[in-house]
């Protein structure tokens, strides 16, 4: 195992890290479904983790609706999803930074740390202008220059880069099993926050965020 002393840089997932905006797209999701009229109980925890266009087929066909529309409508309702969620963020505040992450923060800034972002979301400047951490994340993977997702490595990869860092020199924190998976791959040390059996695969397992610290993250490399 790589040395607690080696690692020079944190790469970050956003969502269910630094912040969880699952309710907001489970409402914003509940806003089209409605509008649809389709009765979807359960929704949010549905269309956790998965893709717009697979969460809007699921959302049609429990409505009987899947061969009602176009490739053109559908794209048309993905957007209106997003546009309904771009909505619900702008009221995001530091209420919604996840219990600890801001004082961890704060830690690796004052330690001298590197410090990038690796999520997927298009919309993750505005989220953290909201919640009030943008000056932490100044270098931050471009969602747009990736051919691959998770659990492919490309953006853990490019997340070290950003630090002129290599991969060996950074922890990569993470809730979601196939992000445990790139970190691995790209060569970094994985930290999972949440379900130690369903991320089982990290270096480190915390189960929640308050538990993230420097202190521990060096007792659990020792």
């Amino acid at each position: 195992m790589v040395k607690f002393t080696d690692i020079k840089g944190f790469i970050f997932d956003l969502d269910g890290v630094v912040t969880d905006t699952s309710r907001y797209h489970a409402k914003a999701w509940g806003q089209l479904a409605d509008k649809l009229g389709v009765d979807y109980p359960g929704l949010g925890d549905a269309v956790k983790g998965i893709s717009r266009m697979d969460a809007l087929e699921m959302i049609l066909k429990k409505g009987g609706l899947e061969n009602n529309y176009s490739e053109a409508e559908k794209e048309a309702l993905a957007a209106e999803k997003n546009a309904n969620y771009v909505n619900l963020i702008q009221n995001m505040s530091a209420k919604d930074i996840l219990p600890g992450m801001a004082d961890f923060l704060a830690e690796l800034k004052d330690k001298g740390y590197g410090i990038s972002l690796a999520s997927a979301s298009k919309n993750a400047p505005t989220i953290l202008e909201k919640i009030g951490l943008s000056d932490y994340f100044t270098k931050a993977v471009d969602p747009a220059t990736l051919k691959y997702g998770k659990p492919d490595p490309e953006i853990f990869i490019k997340g070290a880069q950003l630090l002129d860092l290599m991969p060996a020199q950074c922890i990569g924190l993470e809730d979601a099993a196939a992000g445990i998976a790139g970190i691995n791959a790209a060569g970094e040390t994985s930290v999972g926050i949440g379900d130690p059996e369903l991320l089982h695969d990290a270096t480190i397992n915390f189960t929640d965020t308050s538990q993230v610290s420097l202190a521990n993250i060096e007792k659990a490399m020792q």
